[in-house]
């Protein structure tokens, strides 16, 4: 899975993107782009990696995130026949003028910008507002589609409810080298930290040697690159324990760990209770 510069197509009579997914799956490329994204999950549940994040999502999560935030939804596999939608709208900073976000009465939507560089996860009230919106955007004209965008940043910045998903990457000096290298390396993790990675491999990736590599992913997670691994390996495991049977040591295998002993020690570490009581 390589990190994609997605260049979306804007529709000459909109100043904004909005769109209707229905799949089989949710398996994009790990992937960034300069406009801002709301997305809503409508049906379907799996792994969402924001950043240097991953978390569990499932129907009804929104989140909303900012430009450029490398990002991607992978969902679990469904019944033959079934499918996973979401409603994603996507638009520019200045998709309404380059003076736009210098009106007085704009501030609190320029300083929801600024704050969704590290992703927003969406709850509370203003999520029930934001999915009712959202849900009548098909049936208006484009105008109203305008207003009713207008709505929701105004409902997103007033909002006490959004919590940051991300915040290591929103403090990223973001130069374009050093996006690509960042979205380059997580693009690589996200795809095989289920499958043994060495320093030397991962280094590669990152166009480092292995001690620079050590401590450019120290300085932008705060993390140490086998921290982050097992982060992704426990949160996979914690995904199949919710709805499988498997056994543990199975488990384990399956998630990336080679020693179960170790495996378990980790699990009840990071989430308080064994994988058995979880």
């Amino acid at each position: 899975m390589k990190a994609v510069l997605e260049k979306l197509d804007q529709d000459l009579t909109s100043s904004f993107l909005y769109r209707k997914f229905e799949l089989f799956a949710f398996d994009a490329p790990f992937h960034f782009h300069p406009e801002f994204e709301l997305t809503l999950i409508k049906k379907g549940e799996g792994q969402r990696y924001v950043g240097t994040q991953v978390e569990d999502f499932q129907a009804d999560d929104l989140v909303f995130l900012g430009s450029n935030l490398p990002h991607c939804w992978i969902s679990k596999p469904v019944p033959e026949n079934q499918t996973v939608e979401a409603t994603v709208v996507q638009f520019k900073r200045d998709f309404l003028g380059e003076s736009f976000l210098e009106l007085p009465e704009i501030q609190k939507i320029k300083d929801l910008f600024t704050f969704s560089n590290a992703g927003l996860k969406i709850s509370g009230k203003g999520k029930i507002e934001i999915i009712t919106e959202m849900e009548l955007l098909e049936e208006k004209d484009e105008y109203s589609k305008l207003l009713s965008l207008m709505k929701i940043l105004g409902i997103l910045a007033s909002s006490l409810e959004l919590v940051p998903i991300d915040r290591s990457f929103s403090s990223l000096k973001h130069s374009n080298n050093e996006t690509i290298r960042f979205q380059r390396v997580f693009a690589y993790l996200i795809e095989h930290y289920r499958e043994e990675i060495t320093l030397k491999k991962i280094a590669e990736v990152a166009h480092l040697s292995p001690t620079s590599f050590c401590r450019y992913f120290k300085s932008i997670t705060g993390k140490t690159f086998l921290e982050i691994i097992n982060e992704y390996r426990i949160q996979y495991a914690c995904q199949i324990l919710k709805k499988n049977e498997m056994p543990i040591n199975q488990i384990a295998f399956e998630s990336g760990f080679n020693d179960v002993p170790y495996f378990n020690k980790l699990f009840k570490k990071m989430k308080g209770v064994s994988p058995m009581k979880f």
